[in-house]
């Protein structure tokens, strides 16, 4: 089986512009994350999928491979598909978040493992909520699974809601999931669901995940016990270097 990691990298970030070239800990970000995909043995190939020249250009100067992109892809998805159509010999796609610079390669390898069965279409990571905080941060979409290990719904709220108790308690009732945001996708999969028009429940929540599951597909699902930083806002990249300082 082989495995294409992509590393989908925009520059006209509308929070942070300029996002995958910022510098953390004297590397760019979009170079830290190539440095941990490509410590992942699972994967036979890393690109950055981007249709900036100044991130292909500085991908290219550290000895990356980039690929540029059309300009008019919607999400990372639509710029996977685009690069995929260019490996023909690959199987498996996976949609490595450029905007996790300490992404760890056991979790690329446990969304990769999910494709050792052939029924596989999708697949994606979850990680048990283990705060309130978590539980209640609509940044931080939650999952719910099936007896499958299949993801039925993805929700910004905490589903399920436990009638009869405080929401302090929840956790205490039900075991939480929040979506950890890697992709796997099977390659005929990923060129299907590219082409399919944005859904009711996708525009509701804002998870392109959904429009998916409201088709028909099927998301395989792998726990995963590691924590992810994921840069959204410049707040984020300092509460980071103070994580990582201190």
């Amino acid at each position: 089986m082989q495995v294409l990691g992509i590393i989908p990298a925009r520059y006209a970030s509308t929070r942070f512009p300029g996002k995958p070239l910022v510098d953390i800990g004297g590397k760019s970000m979009i170079q830290r994350v190539c440095e941990q995909a490509k410590k992942c043995r699972d994967l036979n190939e890393v690109v950055v999928a981007t249709d900036d020249d100044r991130i292909f250009d500085h991908v290219s100067g550290f000895g990356g491979l980039a690929i540029m992109t059309s300009s008019d892809h919607q999400s990372g998805t639509d710029r996977c598909a685009e690069v995929a159509l260019k490996y023909p010999d690959h199987q498996v796609i996976i949609n490595i978040q450029g905007d996790e610079p300490y992404i760890d390669p056991e979790q690329i390898s446990k969304v990769i493992s999910c494709f050792d069965s052939p029924d596989t279409q999708l697949a994606t990571l979850v990680k048990k909520v283990v705060s309130e905080q978590e539980l209640f941060n609509a940044n931080s979409p939650k999952v719910i699974l099936n007896k499958n290990s299949e993801a039925i719904y993805f929700s910004r709220s905490p589903l399920p809601h436990i009638r009869g108790q405080e929401q302090m308690n929840w956790l205490n009732h039900f075991t939480y999931f929040k979506h950890i945001g890697i992709y796997g996708y099977r390659a005929d999969i990923l060129q299907q669901i590219t082409k399919l028009p944005v859904s009711s429940l996708e525009k509701a929540e804002s998870l392109e995940q959904l429009r998916w599951i409201e088709n028909g597909y099927r998301i395989k699902v792998a726990e995963t016990e590691l924590e992810t930083y994921a840069i959204d806002t410049p707040s984020d990249l300092d509460n980071l270097n103070q994580t990582t300082l201190s």
